[in-house]
C-alpha cells in the first residue's frame, strides 16, 4: 500500500476539512507514491520516534502534531533534525492535528473515554472548533477530580477549586485555555492543558474548576486507539505504537 492510499483512509477518519485555518496537516514529508509495509503512530515526530522507525524499518510515521508547522529556513544534517533524518532514511510523515482533535473518535473523544465520562456531547466555539463534555458517574469535589484525572491520565495536574460539587466535565486535549468561557457555559469543570496563569486567575475569580493535566497526557490518549483502528482497517501494513514522552515531571 502506498503512502497516499493510507492518507486516503486517514482522511476518512479525520477529514482534512476539519482542520483549523492556521493548521498544517496531511502528507507533510516524503513520497506519496512510496510503498509502506510498516508505520509508526505517535504524538510527535521526535528524534526517538525516528530512531524507532529506522529500527523497525518503517517507511512511514503518522503523527498528531505536524512535523512542519512554521516555515523551514534550512534542512541540513544536525543532531535532532527530524526532517533531515526522515528524508535521508526514506521515511514519509503524515500529520493530522486539529482535524484529529475534533473528529469523531478523535483526541477529545478519547480523552472523555479515558476519564470514563458518560452522556458525551459536543461543545462548539465561535470559530467552529469543537470539544466534548460529559458526566461523571458520581459527583466529585475539585480535589477529588484532580486526583482522579491524575490517576486516569498520568502526569501531574494543576487546578483551581471552584468550591462546588462537580458532575459535568468539559474536556479539550492540548492547549485549550482559550475555550474557558465556552467550557464554563456548558460544564462544572474543564480538563485541558497549557493553561496560562492569567486564565487560571480568571477561572478562580469566577469560581470555576479548571484543570491543566498536561499537553502530552491529554493528547497521547489517541495513539493506542488510532493504531488499533488502522491495523483493523488496513491490510498489509503493520502499524506500531510509539508512546515516547521525552518531557519528564517529578
Amino acid at each position: 500500500m502506498k503512502v497516499s492510499d493510507i492518507y486516503g483512509i486517514i482522511n476518512q477518519i479525520a477529514p482534512y476539512e476539519l482542520a483549523l485555518s492556521f493548521d498544517n496537516v496531511g502528507i507533510l514529508l516524503g513520497n506519496p507514491e512510496a510503498k509502506v509495509n510498516k508505520a509508526i503512530v505517535c504524538l510527535d515526530c521526535t528524534p526517538n520516534a525516528v530512531k524507532k522507525a529506522i529500527k523497525e524499518n518503517a517507511e512511514l510515521i503518522i503523527t498528531h502534531h505536524p512535523i512542519i508547522f512554521e516555515p523551514l529556513k534550512s534542512v541540513v544534517k544536525s543532531d535532532g533534525n527530524v526532517v533531515y533524518d526522515c528524508l535521508v532514511n526514506g521515511i514519509s510523515v503524515i500529520s493530522m492535528h486539529t482535524n484529529l482533535d475534533v473528529a469523531i473518535g478523535g483526541v477529545n473523544d478519547q480523552l472523555a473515554k479515558a476519564l470514563k465520562l458518560e452522556n458525551i456531547q459536543t461543545v462548539t466555539d465561535d470559530e467552529g472548533f469543537s470539544f466534548r463534555k460529559g458526566e461523571l458517574k458520581e459527583n466529585m469535589s475539585a480535589d477529588a477530580l484532580a486526583e482522579y484525572v491524575k490517576a486516569s491520565l498520568g502526569g501531574n495536574v494543576r487546578y483551581t477549586d471552584g468550591g462546588k460539587n462537580i458532575k459535568t466535565v468539559a474536556v479539550c486535549g492540548g492547549s485549550g485555555g482559550s475555550e474557558l468561557i465556552f467550557a464554563m457555559n456548558s460544564a462544572d469543570a474543564f480538563v485541558t492543558a497549557d493553561v496560562k496563569h492569567k486564565i487560571f486567575i480568571e477561572a478562580n475569580a469566577k469560581g470555576f474548576t479548571l484543570l491543566d493535566a498536561g499537553h502530552f497526557h491529554t493528547e497521547n490518549v489517541i495513539v493506542n486507539p488510532l493504531t488499533e483502528l488502522l491495523n483493523k482497517q488496513i491490510n498489509g501494513v503493520q502499524f506500531i505504537t510509539f508512546n515516547g514522552n521525552e518531557i519528564k515531571t517529578v
